[in-house]
């Protein structure tokens, strides 16, 4: 239904629809995650206990009337519970999030192990060709014996000739 429609006072309503408020769940997870960081930290167990040691010393040695929390501390028990409620589900969802990254970081690590295995392969086919096709070529100790053995066959052929033409 569009934005117009809705706000038109001539056209009814559908029953039952609920229109509940929108939140963007990525600025959500964002927001949990800063919360579930500072939560796991030695900065917030001192602050938390600072408080608490606080909300002990002032309702157990203030005047009786400037208690605010006089019955065996049932206010703060409260709190904390109210803490923990909404401190479990936010750590949740920022772990959910975590190991959502951590399986894209894996994955795309496994592609990058897949690609570099493929490359490694390619390269090994490579060398291996090029150490067949250089069997097949003259290497420079083999053209030397060849050329050594060529200037000893003509150094022969040439004293044999002159000892024919001395011979004559």
């Amino acid at each position: 239904m569009s934005d117009n429609r809705r706000d038109r006072l001539d056209q009814p309503r559908d029953p039952g629809r609920v229109q509940l408020p929108r939140f963007d769940p990525e600025a959500f997870g964002r927001w949990s995650e800063g919360i579930a960081r500072y939560m796991g930290t030695a900065k917030f167990i001192v602050y938390m206990t600072v408080v608490i040691a606080a909300w002990f010393a002032w309702n157990t040695l203030a005047p009786k009337d400037l208690r605010f929390d006089p019955y065996t501390f049932t206010f703060l028990t409260l709190i904390l519970s109210l803490q923990a409620s909404y401190a479990a589900p936010l750590i949740l969802l920022a772990q959910n999030r975590q190991a959502d990254r951590d399986r894209l970081a894996m994955e795309e690590d496994r592609r990058r192990a897949a690609m570099q295995k493929a490359d490694t392969e390619f390269l090994a086919r490579e060398i291996a060709s090029l150490r067949i096709a250089l069997n097949d070529v003259a290497t420079r100790d083999f053209l030397r014996s060849e050329l050594t053995r060529l200037a000893d066959e003509l150094d022969e052929a040439a004293s044999r000739r002159e000892k024919r033409a001395r011979m004559e």
